[in-house]
């Protein structure tokens, strides 16, 4: 598995503590993820903390890319700071073949690849539907998909749960599978993601 760049460790030392003070989290599942191999997180989105609190439940040595909106690498600060950390642009909606190809190339490299397959924040599970690229991505590098769950609140002092599931390979009928087995196989893993949620919602 290729390491973390430097600027993310010290990013995790030195923001770590900051974030499990003010808006404390609790994993489950971490020993899902696997640590020889790359897999593409595929993450329900309510909060603009979730890529940080995601990151900072996987082990320091881990190394993870994130796929964001494109719109955020204008934002003063906040674009230079997550392209720092390793995001790269997608421009939602409209076939970003650049986007793709960085993400095959990340998990080619060993590295983790995070995506929200969602395409947008979301309240409710079922709001919108999972985008089916996630699934094309985890085809053409053999890398499994893994569902996560990260709780919607993320008030102050609030704790919020995080939860990995099982990785799953996505299976289609066809030997390059359709755009419907893709439809189905993305949905699927978001389900699972939510399924996660109701489970430790609970707790």
């Amino acid at each position: 598995m290729k390491e973390s760049s430097g600027f993310y460790k010290r990013f995790r030392f030195f923001t770590g503590p900051l974030f499990r003070f003010f808006f404390p989290f609790c994993a489950h599942g971490v020993e899902n993820v696997p640590k020889d191999r790359p897999v593409v997180l595929c993450a329900n989105h309510a909060h603009a903390l979730d890529p940080f609190l995601i990151c900072l439940c996987l082990p320091r040595s881990a190394s993870v890319r994130i796929m964001a909106k494109k719109e955020l690498m204008s934002v003063p600060f906040v674009g230079h700071l997550i392209q720092k950390l390793g995001a790269f642009p997608v421009d939602r909606g409209h076939g970003d073949l650049g986007a793709i190809k960085n993400a095959i190339q990340t998990i080619r490299d060993g590295a983790h690849l995070l995506v929200f397959p969602e395409g947008t924040r979301v309240s409710h599970e079922g709001e919108v539907r999972a985008h089916r690229g996630v699934v094309m991505i985890a085809m053409r590098t053999g890398a499994p998909l893994l569902p996560v769950y990260v709780g919607k609140k993320h008030k102050f002092l609030h704790l919020t749960h995080v939860a990995f599931g099982e990785p799953f390979e996505p299976k289609t009928e066809t030997r390059h599978g359709t755009a419907e087995e893709y439809q189905e196989c993305a949905d699927e893993v978001m389900r699972r993601a939510y399924a996660l949620g109701r489970e430790y919602e609970k707790k």
